[in-house]
Protein backbone atom coordinates (compact mmCIF):
# COMPACT_ATOMS: atom_id res chain seq x y z
CA UNK A 1 0.00 0.00 0.00
CA UNK A 2 0.83 3.43 -0.97
CA UNK A 3 0.38 6.29 1.79
CA UNK A 4 -1.40 9.28 -0.25
CA UNK A 5 -2.05 12.79 1.09
CA UNK A 6 -5.01 14.54 0.08
CA UNK A 7 -4.40 18.47 0.19
CA UNK A 8 -7.77 20.86 -1.41
CA UNK A 9 -9.31 23.76 0.00
CA UNK A 10 -12.59 23.26 -1.45
CA UNK A 11 -13.93 20.55 0.76
CA UNK A 12 -16.67 19.36 -1.89
CA UNK A 13 -13.26 18.61 -3.94
CA UNK A 14 -11.32 17.25 -0.86
CA UNK A 15 -14.22 14.28 -0.02
CA UNK A 16 -15.40 13.60 -3.44
CA UNK A 17 -11.35 12.54 -4.15
CA UNK A 18 -11.62 10.77 -0.94
CA UNK A 19 -15.04 8.79 -1.58
CA UNK A 20 -15.45 8.30 -5.52
CA UNK A 21 -11.76 6.93 -5.60
CA UNK A 22 -11.08 3.30 -5.17
CA UNK A 23 -8.04 3.73 -3.51
CA UNK A 24 -7.67 0.11 -1.84
CA UNK A 25 -8.02 -1.37 -5.63
CA UNK A 26 -5.45 0.87 -6.56
CA UNK A 27 -3.07 -0.51 -3.83
CA UNK A 28 -3.49 3.48 -2.20
CA UNK A 29 -4.12 4.55 1.15
CA UNK A 30 -5.52 8.00 1.61
CA UNK A 31 -3.58 8.54 5.37
CA UNK A 32 -4.94 12.49 5.74
CA UNK A 33 -6.90 15.17 3.91
CA UNK A 34 -6.18 18.81 4.18
CA UNK A 35 -7.90 21.65 3.27
CA UNK A 36 -4.53 24.03 3.28
CA UNK A 37 -1.06 23.56 2.70
CA UNK A 38 1.00 24.58 5.99
CA UNK A 39 -1.80 21.61 7.83
CA UNK A 40 -0.36 19.42 4.72
CA UNK A 41 3.27 19.84 5.85
CA UNK A 42 2.51 18.74 9.38
CA UNK A 43 1.50 15.65 8.06
CA UNK A 44 4.16 15.59 6.35
CA UNK A 45 6.19 15.81 8.88
CA UNK A 46 4.05 12.96 10.92
CA UNK A 47 3.41 10.60 8.09
CA UNK A 48 5.69 8.95 5.55
CA UNK A 49 3.59 9.67 2.50
CA UNK A 50 4.75 8.22 -0.65
CA UNK A 51 2.00 10.30 -2.88
CA UNK A 52 0.89 14.14 -2.75
CA UNK A 53 -2.86 14.76 -4.66
CA UNK A 54 -2.81 19.05 -4.27
CA UNK A 55 -4.94 21.75 -5.91
CA UNK A 56 -2.31 24.26 -7.19
CA UNK A 57 -3.86 27.78 -6.17
CA UNK A 58 -4.81 27.62 -2.61
CA UNK A 59 -4.75 30.66 -0.43
CA UNK A 60 -1.43 31.73 2.19
CA UNK A 61 0.52 28.69 0.85
CA UNK A 62 -0.26 27.75 -2.72
CA UNK A 63 0.14 23.54 -4.11
CA UNK A 64 3.60 24.44 -5.79
CA UNK A 65 5.36 25.73 -2.66
CA UNK A 66 3.57 22.28 -0.61
CA UNK A 67 5.61 20.27 -3.58
CA UNK A 68 8.82 22.54 -3.17
CA UNK A 69 8.86 21.60 0.54
CA UNK A 70 7.62 17.88 0.19
CA UNK A 71 10.48 17.29 -2.61
CA UNK A 72 13.45 18.74 -0.46
CA UNK A 73 12.17 16.00 1.74
CA UNK A 74 11.62 13.31 0.15
CA UNK A 75 13.28 13.48 -3.08
CA UNK A 76 10.98 10.50 -4.72
CA UNK A 77 7.79 11.50 -3.60
CA UNK A 78 5.13 11.54 -6.39
CA UNK A 79 2.73 14.73 -6.76
CA UNK A 80 -0.34 14.94 -9.02
CA UNK A 81 -1.61 19.06 -9.48
CA UNK A 82 -5.25 19.48 -9.84
CA UNK A 83 -6.27 22.97 -10.45
CA UNK A 84 -9.50 25.20 -12.01
CA UNK A 85 -6.67 26.76 -13.85
CA UNK A 86 -5.47 26.61 -17.27
CA UNK A 87 -2.62 29.46 -17.18
CA UNK A 88 0.55 27.85 -18.89
CA UNK A 89 2.39 29.56 -16.34
CA UNK A 90 1.23 27.11 -13.58
CA UNK A 91 1.73 24.10 -15.68
CA UNK A 92 5.52 25.22 -16.61
CA UNK A 93 6.41 25.59 -12.59
CA UNK A 94 4.27 22.46 -12.07
CA UNK A 95 6.67 20.70 -14.67
CA UNK A 96 9.69 22.09 -13.14
CA UNK A 97 8.81 20.72 -9.91
CA UNK A 98 8.88 17.32 -11.91
CA UNK A 99 5.34 16.79 -10.76
CA UNK A 100 4.13 13.96 -12.19
CA UNK A 101 0.38 14.54 -13.60
CA UNK A 102 -1.82 17.66 -13.84
CA UNK A 103 -5.21 17.27 -13.55
CA UNK A 104 -7.66 20.20 -14.85
CA UNK A 105 -10.66 20.81 -12.61
CA UNK A 106 -13.55 20.43 -12.90
CA UNK A 107 -11.86 16.81 -12.89
CA UNK A 108 -12.88 13.69 -14.38
CA UNK A 109 -12.44 10.85 -11.73
CA UNK A 110 -11.22 8.36 -14.91
CA UNK A 111 -8.95 10.69 -15.94
CA UNK A 112 -8.02 10.91 -11.75
CA UNK A 113 -7.60 7.03 -11.52
CA UNK A 114 -5.25 6.88 -14.58
CA UNK A 115 -3.01 9.05 -13.53
CA UNK A 116 -2.76 7.52 -10.06
CA UNK A 117 -2.08 4.09 -11.74
CA UNK A 118 0.76 5.46 -13.60
CA UNK A 119 2.09 6.59 -10.24
CA UNK A 120 1.71 3.20 -8.74
CA UNK A 121 3.35 1.91 -12.13
CA UNK A 122 6.11 4.10 -11.79
CA UNK A 123 6.86 3.28 -7.76
CA UNK A 124 6.18 -0.37 -7.86
CA UNK A 125 9.41 -0.15 -10.63
CA UNK A 126 11.44 2.44 -8.50
CA UNK A 127 10.95 -0.18 -5.38
CA UNK A 128 11.81 -2.90 -7.88
CA UNK A 129 15.26 -1.36 -9.48
CA UNK A 130 16.17 -0.24 -5.44
CA UNK A 131 15.58 -4.23 -4.27
CA UNK A 132 17.58 -5.75 -7.38
CA UNK A 133 20.19 -2.58 -6.03
CA UNK A 134 20.10 -3.63 -2.43
CA UNK A 135 20.45 -7.67 -3.26
CA UNK A 136 23.32 -6.32 -5.61
CA UNK A 137 25.06 -4.40 -3.27
CA UNK A 138 24.48 -7.07 -0.32
CA UNK A 139 26.27 -9.67 -3.10
CA UNK A 140 29.41 -7.97 -3.72
CA UNK A 141 30.73 -8.23 -0.07
CA UNK A 142 30.17 -12.16 -0.45
CA UNK A 143 31.53 -12.33 -3.76
CA UNK A 144 34.59 -10.23 -2.91
CA UNK A 145 35.26 -12.56 0.15
CA UNK A 146 35.22 -15.65 -2.56
CA UNK A 147 37.64 -13.82 -4.21
CA UNK A 148 40.34 -12.74 -1.58
CA UNK A 149 40.03 -16.27 0.01
CA UNK A 150 40.56 -17.60 -3.50
CA UNK A 151 43.87 -15.25 -4.03
CA UNK A 152 44.84 -16.14 -0.51
CA UNK A 153 44.79 -20.08 -1.20
CA UNK A 154 46.59 -19.56 -4.43
CA UNK A 155 44.40 -19.93 -6.58
CA UNK A 156 45.27 -17.24 -9.07
CA UNK A 157 47.84 -19.77 -10.24
CA UNK A 158 45.13 -21.85 -12.11
CA UNK A 159 44.33 -22.66 -15.50
CA UNK A 160 43.73 -20.13 -18.29
CA UNK A 161 40.05 -19.56 -17.79
CA UNK A 162 39.67 -19.71 -14.45
CA UNK A 163 42.24 -16.94 -14.27
CA UNK A 164 40.55 -15.16 -17.21
CA UNK A 165 37.39 -15.02 -14.56
CA UNK A 166 39.31 -13.92 -11.94
CA UNK A 167 41.13 -11.30 -13.70
CA UNK A 168 37.43 -9.62 -14.56
CA UNK A 169 36.66 -10.04 -10.82
CA UNK A 170 39.89 -8.63 -9.92
CA UNK A 171 39.39 -5.22 -12.09
CA UNK A 172 35.65 -4.89 -11.18
CA UNK A 173 36.93 -4.73 -7.03
CA UNK A 174 39.84 -2.28 -8.02
CA UNK A 175 42.36 -5.20 -6.73
CA UNK A 176 44.50 -3.59 -10.47
CA UNK A 177 44.97 -0.31 -9.16
CA UNK A 178 46.95 -1.87 -6.22
CA UNK A 179 50.20 -0.22 -5.11
CA UNK A 180 52.84 -2.29 -4.65
CA UNK A 181 54.29 -3.91 -2.70
CA UNK A 182 52.16 -4.97 -0.48
CA UNK A 183 51.53 -7.17 2.71
CA UNK A 184 48.73 -8.86 3.60
CA UNK A 185 48.12 -8.27 7.24
CA UNK A 186 45.96 -10.80 9.91
CA UNK A 187 43.83 -9.22 12.98
CA UNK A 188 42.46 -11.45 16.04
CA UNK A 189 40.77 -10.05 18.61
CA UNK A 190 42.54 -12.09 21.89
CA UNK A 191 39.20 -12.29 23.24
CA UNK A 192 39.12 -16.26 25.39
CA UNK A 193 40.52 -14.75 29.01
CA UNK A 194 36.87 -13.52 28.66
CA UNK A 195 34.92 -15.78 26.20
CA UNK A 196 33.14 -17.71 29.42
CA UNK A 197 31.88 -14.61 30.50
CA UNK A 198 29.97 -13.69 27.36
CA UNK A 199 26.97 -15.43 25.63
CA UNK A 200 26.79 -15.88 21.82
CA UNK A 201 24.63 -12.71 21.26
CA UNK A 202 27.93 -10.51 22.32
CA UNK A 203 30.56 -12.28 20.72
CA UNK A 204 28.48 -12.19 17.75
CA UNK A 205 27.61 -8.28 18.14
CA UNK A 206 32.05 -8.52 18.67
CA UNK A 207 32.39 -9.55 15.53
CA UNK A 208 30.22 -7.69 13.60
CA UNK A 209 31.67 -4.73 15.40
CA UNK A 210 35.01 -5.38 14.86
CA UNK A 211 34.51 -5.93 10.39
CA UNK A 212 33.02 -2.83 10.70
CA UNK A 213 35.88 -0.54 12.24
CA UNK A 214 38.62 -2.52 9.98
CA UNK A 215 36.85 -1.64 6.93
CA UNK A 216 35.78 2.18 7.98
CA UNK A 217 39.73 2.43 8.84
CA UNK A 218 40.81 0.29 5.82
CA UNK A 219 38.66 2.75 3.21
CA UNK A 220 40.12 5.69 5.34
CA UNK A 221 43.45 4.79 4.62
CA UNK A 222 42.72 3.60 1.15
CA UNK A 223 42.91 -0.01 1.71
CA UNK A 224 39.31 -1.51 1.53
CA UNK A 225 40.43 -5.02 0.39
CA UNK A 226 39.72 -7.34 3.54
CA UNK A 227 37.79 -10.40 4.22
CA UNK A 228 36.52 -12.10 6.87
CA UNK A 229 38.75 -15.24 7.95
CA UNK A 230 36.66 -16.15 11.17
CA UNK A 231 34.47 -14.83 13.77
CA UNK A 232 37.08 -12.95 15.67
CA UNK A 233 40.12 -12.75 12.73
CA UNK A 234 40.09 -10.77 9.46
CA UNK A 235 42.38 -10.46 6.93
CA UNK A 236 43.61 -7.48 5.18
CA UNK A 237 45.55 -6.21 2.20
CA UNK A 238 48.13 -3.25 3.51
CA UNK A 239 50.05 -0.57 1.69
CA UNK A 240 53.80 -0.52 2.73
CA UNK A 241 53.98 2.84 2.71
CA UNK A 242 50.48 3.54 4.90
CA UNK A 243 51.37 0.76 7.33
CA UNK A 244 52.34 2.00 10.41
CA UNK A 245 49.63 4.76 10.35
CA UNK A 246 46.99 2.51 9.50
CA UNK A 247 48.19 -0.38 12.44
CA UNK A 248 48.45 3.04 14.88
CA UNK A 249 44.64 4.01 13.93
CA UNK A 250 43.21 0.57 14.17
CA UNK A 251 44.96 -0.51 17.67
CA UNK A 252 43.40 3.08 18.88
CA UNK A 253 39.82 1.94 17.36
CA UNK A 254 40.03 -1.52 19.46
CA UNK A 255 41.47 -0.07 22.88
CA UNK A 256 38.26 2.54 22.63
CA UNK A 257 36.18 0.46 21.82
CA UNK A 258 36.21 -3.19 22.48
CA UNK A 259 37.23 -5.21 26.28
CA UNK A 260 39.76 -7.05 24.26
CA UNK A 261 43.56 -7.03 23.23
CA UNK A 262 44.26 -7.33 19.26
CA UNK A 263 47.31 -9.27 18.05
CA UNK A 264 48.20 -8.52 14.16
CA UNK A 265 50.68 -10.54 12.38
CA UNK A 266 51.59 -9.25 9.14
CA UNK A 267 53.42 -11.02 6.21
CA UNK A 268 56.27 -10.12 3.72
CA UNK A 269 56.01 -7.38 0.97
CA UNK A 270 54.56 -8.87 -2.38
CA UNK A 271 55.12 -7.35 -5.60
CA UNK A 272 52.02 -9.01 -7.63
CA UNK A 273 48.53 -11.04 -7.33
CA UNK A 274 50.06 -14.66 -7.65
CA UNK A 275 52.33 -13.45 -4.70
CA UNK A 276 49.87 -12.82 -1.79
CA UNK A 277 48.89 -16.43 -0.23
CA UNK A 278 52.64 -16.46 0.56
CA UNK A 279 51.99 -13.34 2.43
CA UNK A 280 48.91 -14.82 3.70
CA UNK A 281 50.11 -17.83 4.90
CA UNK A 282 53.59 -15.89 6.35
CA UNK A 283 50.78 -13.39 8.17
CA UNK A 284 49.03 -16.71 9.88
CA UNK A 285 51.82 -17.78 11.00
CA UNK A 286 52.64 -14.23 12.58
CA UNK A 287 49.16 -14.16 14.24
CA UNK A 288 50.23 -17.38 15.86
CA UNK A 289 52.97 -16.63 16.99
CA UNK A 290 51.87 -14.80 19.60
CA UNK A 291 51.94 -17.91 21.45
CA UNK A 292 55.79 -17.17 22.23
CA UNK A 293 55.79 -13.44 22.00
CA UNK A 294 52.32 -12.48 23.44
CA UNK A 295 48.84 -11.49 22.66
CA UNK A 296 47.97 -7.44 22.04
CA UNK A 297 51.56 -7.44 20.17
CA UNK A 298 52.20 -6.57 16.52
CA UNK A 299 54.38 -9.54 14.86
CA UNK A 300 55.90 -9.23 12.03
CA UNK A 301 56.75 -12.73 9.96
CA UNK A 302 60.24 -12.30 10.65
CA UNK A 303 60.48 -12.02 13.94
CA UNK A 304 58.49 -15.57 14.48
CA UNK A 305 60.18 -17.20 11.53
CA UNK A 306 63.00 -19.85 12.52
CA UNK A 307 64.99 -22.80 11.92
CA UNK A 308 62.86 -26.17 12.91
CA UNK A 309 64.62 -28.30 15.31
CA UNK A 310 63.72 -31.80 17.23
CA UNK A 311 63.01 -32.33 20.53
CA UNK A 312 64.73 -35.11 22.44
CA UNK A 313 62.23 -37.89 24.10
CA UNK A 314 64.68 -38.97 26.66
CA UNK A 315 65.37 -35.19 27.94
CA UNK A 316 61.47 -34.90 28.04
CA UNK A 317 61.02 -38.66 30.03
CA UNK A 318 64.20 -37.31 32.43
CA UNK A 319 62.27 -33.99 32.98
CA UNK A 320 58.73 -35.28 33.61
CA UNK A 321 60.68 -38.12 36.43
CA UNK A 322 62.27 -35.08 38.10
CA UNK A 323 59.10 -32.81 37.79
CA UNK A 324 56.72 -35.74 39.63
CA UNK A 325 59.22 -36.37 42.16
CA UNK A 326 58.95 -32.59 42.85
CA UNK A 327 54.87 -33.09 42.82
CA UNK A 328 55.22 -36.48 45.60
CA UNK A 329 57.87 -33.99 48.00
CA UNK A 330 55.95 -30.95 47.60
CA UNK A 331 58.81 -28.84 46.11
CA UNK A 332 56.74 -26.31 44.79
CA UNK A 333 59.97 -24.21 43.40
CA UNK A 334 61.24 -27.03 41.96
CA UNK A 335 57.57 -27.59 40.04
CA UNK A 336 57.17 -24.41 38.72
CA UNK A 337 61.19 -24.67 37.63
CA UNK A 338 60.96 -28.80 35.74
CA UNK A 339 57.55 -27.26 33.46
CA UNK A 340 59.64 -23.84 32.84
CA UNK A 341 62.88 -25.60 31.59
CA UNK A 342 60.26 -28.40 29.75
CA UNK A 343 58.44 -25.14 27.96
CA UNK A 344 62.03 -23.74 27.21
CA UNK A 345 63.01 -27.03 25.45
CA UNK A 346 60.18 -26.43 23.12
CA UNK A 347 59.75 -22.87 22.69
CA UNK A 348 62.50 -22.57 19.83
CA UNK A 349 60.66 -24.49 17.80
CA UNK A 350 58.09 -21.59 17.22
CA UNK A 351 55.15 -24.16 16.66
CA UNK A 352 51.77 -23.69 18.57
CA UNK A 353 51.17 -27.44 17.53
CA UNK A 354 54.66 -28.64 19.09
CA UNK A 355 53.34 -26.96 22.57
CA UNK A 356 50.32 -27.82 22.59
CA UNK A 357 51.49 -31.29 22.11
CA UNK A 358 54.09 -31.13 24.65
CA UNK A 359 51.32 -30.03 27.17
CA UNK A 360 48.98 -33.04 26.04
CA UNK A 361 52.39 -35.11 26.68
CA UNK A 362 53.02 -33.78 30.36
CA UNK A 363 49.20 -34.47 31.06
CA UNK A 364 49.49 -37.79 29.60
CA UNK A 365 52.96 -38.95 31.49
CA UNK A 366 51.24 -37.30 35.02
CA UNK A 367 48.62 -39.72 34.21
CA UNK A 368 50.50 -42.78 33.84
CA UNK A 369 52.81 -41.74 36.65
CA UNK A 370 49.19 -41.17 39.36
CA UNK A 371 48.40 -44.69 38.04
CA UNK A 372 51.86 -46.35 39.41
CA UNK A 373 50.80 -44.94 42.59
CA UNK A 374 47.04 -45.93 42.66
CA UNK A 375 45.94 -42.53 41.88
CA UNK A 376 43.66 -41.16 39.20
CA UNK A 377 44.69 -37.65 37.70
CA UNK A 378 41.24 -36.73 36.84
CA UNK A 379 39.09 -37.79 39.94
CA UNK A 380 42.16 -35.39 41.95
CA UNK A 381 41.39 -32.65 39.82
CA UNK A 382 37.80 -33.21 39.28
CA UNK A 383 38.10 -33.30 35.37
CA UNK A 384 36.55 -35.12 32.80
CA UNK A 385 38.97 -36.17 29.72
CA UNK A 386 36.84 -33.08 27.19
CA UNK A 387 38.01 -30.74 29.58
CA UNK A 388 41.58 -31.11 28.18
CA UNK A 389 40.30 -29.23 25.50
CA UNK A 390 40.81 -25.90 27.41
CA UNK A 391 44.74 -26.15 26.14
CA UNK A 392 43.83 -25.58 22.26
CA UNK A 393 41.84 -22.41 23.86
CA UNK A 394 44.84 -20.62 25.33
CA UNK A 395 46.70 -17.76 23.58
CA UNK A 396 49.99 -17.99 24.70
CA UNK A 397 52.37 -20.08 26.00
CA UNK A 398 51.82 -18.04 29.05
CA UNK A 399 48.39 -19.24 29.68
CA UNK A 400 49.09 -22.94 29.14
CA UNK A 401 52.08 -23.02 31.25
CA UNK A 402 50.56 -20.89 34.27
CA UNK A 403 47.20 -23.74 34.17
CA UNK A 404 49.79 -26.62 33.88
CA UNK A 405 51.79 -25.54 37.13
CA UNK A 406 48.60 -24.76 39.17
CA UNK A 407 47.32 -28.35 38.07
CA UNK A 408 50.36 -29.44 39.13
CA UNK A 409 50.45 -27.42 42.71
CA UNK A 410 46.72 -29.42 43.14
CA UNK A 411 48.42 -32.49 41.95
CA UNK A 412 51.03 -32.16 44.88
CA UNK A 413 48.94 -30.73 47.38
CA UNK A 414 46.43 -33.71 47.24
CA UNK A 415 49.35 -36.16 46.98
CA UNK A 416 50.94 -34.36 50.29
CA UNK A 417 47.80 -34.11 52.25
CA UNK A 418 47.34 -37.82 51.33
CA UNK A 419 50.90 -38.85 52.21
CA UNK A 420 50.28 -37.00 55.90
CA UNK A 421 47.53 -39.29 56.83
CA UNK A 422 48.38 -42.35 59.55
CA UNK A 423 46.40 -45.14 57.81
CA UNK A 424 48.29 -43.81 54.14
CA UNK A 425 51.23 -44.76 55.83
CA UNK A 426 50.19 -48.14 57.12
CA UNK A 427 48.76 -48.70 53.45
CA UNK A 428 51.54 -48.21 51.65
CA UNK A 429 53.65 -50.44 54.05
CA UNK A 430 51.27 -53.22 52.82
CA UNK A 431 51.48 -52.40 48.99
CA UNK A 432 55.01 -52.77 49.72
CA UNK A 433 54.92 -56.09 51.19
CA UNK A 434 52.20 -57.34 48.52
CA UNK A 435 54.86 -56.84 46.07
CA UNK A 436 57.76 -58.24 47.83
CA UNK A 437 55.46 -61.20 48.27
CA UNK A 438 54.42 -61.20 44.50
CA UNK A 439 55.00 -64.91 43.83
CA UNK A 440 52.86 -66.00 47.42
CA UNK A 441 49.81 -66.86 47.42
CA UNK A 442 48.55 -64.89 50.13
CA UNK A 443 44.83 -63.31 51.00
CA UNK A 444 43.71 -60.52 52.86
CA UNK A 445 43.12 -62.53 56.32
CA UNK A 446 47.37 -63.41 55.98
CA UNK A 447 48.18 -59.69 55.74
CA UNK A 448 46.01 -58.74 58.04
CA UNK A 449 47.84 -61.43 61.18
CA UNK A 450 51.10 -60.14 60.47
CA UNK A 451 49.59 -56.38 61.62
CA UNK A 452 47.26 -57.63 63.84
CA UNK A 453 44.08 -56.23 62.22
CA UNK A 454 41.19 -57.94 61.70
CA UNK A 455 40.33 -58.85 57.89
CA UNK A 456 37.24 -56.73 57.70
CA UNK A 457 38.96 -53.45 59.37
CA UNK A 458 41.85 -53.74 57.10
CA UNK A 459 39.44 -54.36 53.42
CA UNK A 460 38.10 -50.94 55.18
CA UNK A 461 41.09 -49.26 55.47
CA UNK A 462 41.78 -50.30 51.74
CA UNK A 463 38.91 -49.16 50.44
CA UNK A 464 39.30 -46.08 52.21
CA UNK A 465 42.56 -44.66 50.92
CA UNK A 466 42.76 -46.18 47.72
CA UNK A 467 38.98 -46.61 46.42
CA UNK A 468 39.71 -49.85 45.59
CA UNK A 469 39.18 -53.01 47.53
CA UNK A 470 41.92 -55.61 48.68
CA UNK A 471 41.29 -57.88 45.80
CA UNK A 472 41.11 -55.01 43.60
CA UNK A 473 44.55 -53.80 44.52
CA UNK A 474 46.32 -57.11 44.41
CA UNK A 475 45.29 -58.01 41.08
CA UNK A 476 46.26 -55.11 39.88
CA UNK A 477 49.97 -54.93 41.65
CA UNK A 478 50.04 -58.82 39.70
CA UNK A 479 48.70 -57.64 36.16
CA UNK A 480 51.19 -54.39 36.34
CA UNK A 481 54.26 -57.10 37.18
CA UNK A 482 53.06 -59.30 34.70
CA UNK A 483 53.00 -56.92 32.00
CA UNK A 484 56.80 -55.84 33.35
CA UNK A 485 58.11 -59.86 33.05
CA UNK A 486 56.43 -60.38 29.46
CA UNK A 487 58.61 -57.74 28.28
CA UNK A 488 61.56 -60.38 28.44
CA UNK A 489 61.28 -62.20 25.31
CA UNK A 490 62.62 -65.70 26.84
CA UNK A 491 59.99 -66.09 29.95
CA UNK A 492 57.80 -68.36 29.55
CA UNK A 493 54.26 -67.74 29.97
CA UNK A 494 53.76 -70.01 33.02
CA UNK A 495 57.38 -69.01 34.68
CA UNK A 496 55.66 -65.55 34.66
CA UNK A 497 51.94 -66.40 36.10
CA UNK A 498 54.05 -68.56 38.57
CA UNK A 499 56.16 -64.67 39.95
CA UNK A 500 52.81 -62.98 40.14
CA UNK A 501 51.48 -65.81 41.78
CA UNK A 502 49.20 -68.05 39.76
CA UNK A 503 49.36 -71.86 39.98
CA UNK A 504 46.92 -71.95 37.07
CA UNK A 505 47.73 -71.16 33.87
CA UNK A 506 44.24 -70.51 32.36
CA UNK A 507 42.89 -68.59 35.54
CA UNK A 508 46.03 -66.44 34.72
CA UNK A 509 44.98 -65.46 31.65
CA UNK A 510 42.02 -64.69 31.88
CA UNK A 511 42.36 -62.18 34.60
CA UNK A 512 44.74 -61.12 31.96
CA UNK A 513 42.65 -60.55 29.46
CA UNK A 514 39.64 -59.10 31.69
CA UNK A 515 42.34 -56.58 32.59
CA UNK A 516 44.28 -55.57 29.09
CA UNK A 517 41.67 -56.83 26.31
CA UNK A 518 44.23 -59.00 24.97
CA UNK A 519 45.96 -62.49 26.17
CA UNK A 520 49.38 -62.62 27.67
CA UNK A 521 50.47 -63.88 24.51
CA UNK A 522 48.84 -61.26 22.67
CA UNK A 523 50.14 -58.77 24.57
CA UNK A 524 54.46 -59.62 24.19
CA UNK A 525 53.47 -60.52 20.03
CA UNK A 526 52.14 -56.79 20.15
CA UNK A 527 55.45 -55.54 22.51
CA UNK A 528 57.72 -57.15 19.93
Amino acid sequence: MYNVLLVDDEMLDLEGMRQFIPWNELGMEVVEAANNAFTACDILEQHEIDIIVSDVNMPNMSGLELARIAIEKKSDIRVIFVSGYQDFSYVKQALSLKAYSYVLKPMDDNELIAALRKVKQDLDDEYKRRDVEEAYQHLIPMAKNDLMIRLFEGEWEGDGGRQAGMQKLVKSYGLDKLEWPVRVAVLELDYFSWFQEQDNLSLHQMSKDFLYEVNEIGQRHGMPHCYKVSSYRIALLIHEQGMDAFIEDIYSAVRAKFLVTMTVGIGKPTLALEQLHTSYRQAMEAVDGKMFIGKGNLIMYENVSCEPGMIDARMLDTRMETLFTAMKEYELVLIYDEIEKLFQSVSRLRSKFTIHNLAMYIIWKLDQQLKDVSEDLFDILGMELHSLDILLQFDTIKDIRSWLVLKAFEISEYLRSKADSVNNKLIREIIQMMKDKMSENFTLKDIAQQFSFSPNYLGYLFKEETGKTFSEVLIQLRMEQACELLKDQTSKIYEVASKVGYRYLPYFSRQFKEAYGMTPMEYRKRDK
